[in-house]
């Protein structure tokens, strides 16, 4: 039985909305910005560095500045105890995510999830994406300020995830064999949930009176 579903998405194409949605007709928790919060509470940091440090790779030179410092590419990979990057904050995700999937009724966005828990009894994966043009519309709606550069922040931001899955977990985070469902967003929320619901077997465990309430 499926008992937590992962969602990645490309930015921009609502599917982080998605997620929340799907979470409140299932009645279960969403893992999105909670998770910073609770990270820099274990990690004992502030919510702010642990935002800096989510769903990102720490800057070249910083990269570089380690290796130097720890001596060696190899001593670099065991990292510092006392040191909070990118590196420290994937470590804390990746626990985090384990524990939530064994309490199960979770919906999680992002954080190479679907890679996380790939091997997890009773978890779904769902990749989110739109058409160009519909996730450009997205931006210039909500940053009207920044229209003009909107194919560029969206390029590069799809771009970073991408590279955070590839350096954290050695996956393409395109790759379709990662996933059950990958869906157009275009569809809408309610297509995309009834899908979802059908696709996960999680009609049939809900009864049909409870699903159709919801």
């Amino acid at each position: 039985m499926v008992r937590i579903i992962t969602v990645e998405r490309e930015y921009g194409s609502r599917g982080a909305e998605y997620a929340h949605h799907l979470a409140k007709h299932l009645g279960w928790k969403l893992i999105d910005y909670c998770l910073i919060e609770e990270v820099a509470r274990k990690a004992g940091v502030s919510p702010s560095l642990a935002k800096q440090c989510d769903e990102r790779l720490d800057p070249w030179y910083y990269r570089f500045g380690k290796a130097f410092w720890l001596g060696s590419l190899d001593r670099m990979a065991k990292g510092e105890a006392d040191v909070f990057d990118s590196e420290r904050m994937v470590e804390f995700v990746r626990d985090y995510l384990i524990q939530e999937a064994a309490e199960g009724n979770r919906v999680v966005v992002g954080r190479g999830a679907a890679c996380v828990l790939s091997r997890t009894p009773g978890a779904f994966h769902v990749f989110v994406y739109a058409s160009k043009a519909r996730k450009v519309q997205w931006f210039e709606e909500h940053f009207p300020e920044h229209a003009r550069d909107a194919e560029r922040d969206i390029q590069m931001t799809d771009r970073r995830r991408a590279e955070y899955v590839r350096r954290f977990h050695q996956q393409e985070w395109t790759d379709r064999r990662l996933y059950h469902l990958m869906m157009n967003s275009c569809m809408g929320f309610d297509s995309m949930i009834r899908a979802t619901v059908d696709a996960a077997g999680l009609g049939m465990s809900m009864g049909v009176g409870e699903a159709a309430a919801r």
